[in-house]
């Protein structure tokens, strides 16, 4: 099965949420990104200066970057 490669673009916070928690609900998925956005304080402060804040129904492609710098891909 060949994989495809993670494309930096702007997702919706469940569609970006569900690749990186595939066997959550959308519910949970978005619920543990943001656990984990929350955690990592640095991850936050830096999505913070690029406009993040909770309630965000979309991630910038510059977001998304900052994300799979952190967190790696999903």
């Amino acid at each position: 099965m060949e994989q495809k490669a993670f494309v930096i673009r702007a997702y919706g916070v469940g569609e970006l949420a569900g690749l990186y928690n595939p066997h959550l609900s959308h519910r949970g998925a978005v619920m543990q990104l943001r656990r984990w956005i929350n955690h990592h304080g640095i991850l936050k402060e830096k999505l913070t200066a690029l406009g993040y804040h909770p309630g965000i129904r979309c991630f910038t492609p510059k977001q998304v970057a900052c994300i799979v710098e952190h967190l790696g891909e999903p």
